[in-house]
């Protein structure tokens, strides 16, 4: 049998780690990966050291941040960036109002891609703004994606602050309005970000329906009620489904 380097093995951790569903342990890795225990150590000794990997609470091993860093630069390729633009456009253009795509980062959502309406009333988020995860449509979507375990290790680490009288800051009912979520795949923001705006999203899945972002639109109550933002909910899933596409293609 041909001898595996380091570097192959190390590869192979950052994957697993990146791909699991939950923490994993070095036994689980080991296990896996077909490494003996005290290399699986060792390696990711200095795989935490270098940022790659980290530590959860439960001694679980997670994607560190250079990892989520280089996640979030992959997702921005050029080439990639324009292709999910044209689709947004395409969104754009039949529902009339701005779309665009959040990805977790930082205990954040951050906007990776923005296509706005040509009418005069706009809510201006432009590409690189961050979000907070409890009050929008984008990050709840996330949080209801995340096990039970996570996502209450991660409402822990949230402020939770008010920004309108109609954010959530209870975490009892935030996890009652996230169970909901988890279970239409919808995410929805009843003015709870910004005062009259709403908005709803839908996840973009990869090869294995796990999720990798969130697909938002939101309009401003004036011209929009969110009733009649959820009638673009079909419309929606099919510019997702067009943007994972493109997913798979670069998982191919």
């Amino acid at each position: 049998m041909p001898k595996v380097s380091s570097i192959t093995r190390v590869l192979h951790i950052i994957e697993a780690v990146s791909y699991a569903a939950k923490p994993m342990t070095p036994l689980e890795l080991s296990q896996e990966l077909d490494i003996p225990k005290p290399t699986v150590h060792r390696l990711l000794k200095q795989l935490v050291e270098e940022g790659f990997v980290m530590v959860d609470i439960t001694g679980g091993i997670i994607a560190g941040k250079r990892v989520r860093n280089l996640s979030v630069e992959l997702w921005q390729q050029r080439q990639f960036y324009s292709e999910r633009h044209i689709i947004l456009q395409r969104l754009v253009r039949d529902v009339k109002e701005t779309c665009g795509i959040s990805v977790s980062h930082n205990m954040h959502m951050v906007y990776t891609n923005r296509a706005k309406t040509e009418l005069p009333l706009q809510i201006y988020l432009p590409v690189g703004s961050k979000s907070p995860m409890w009050c929008t449509a984008t990050g709840k979507l996330y949080l209801s994606q995340l096990s039970v375990n996570r996502r209450n290790r991660v409402l822990q680490n949230l402020s939770l602050d008010k920004f309108t009288k109609n954010t959530i800051t209870d975490i009892d009912k935030l996890n009652a309005e996230l169970d909901s979520i988890a279970e239409t795949g919808i995410g929805v923001d009843n003015e709870e970000f910004i005062s009259e705006m709403v908005a709803i999203s839908v996840p973009i899945l990869d090869k294995q329906e796990r999720y990798l972002a969130s697909l938002y639109l939101h309009a401003p109550t004036v011209r929009v009620s969110l009733p009649e933002l959820m009638d673009f909910v079909p419309r929606m899933r099919e510019a997702a489904d067009d943007i994972q596409s493109l997913v798979y293609e670069l998982q191919s």
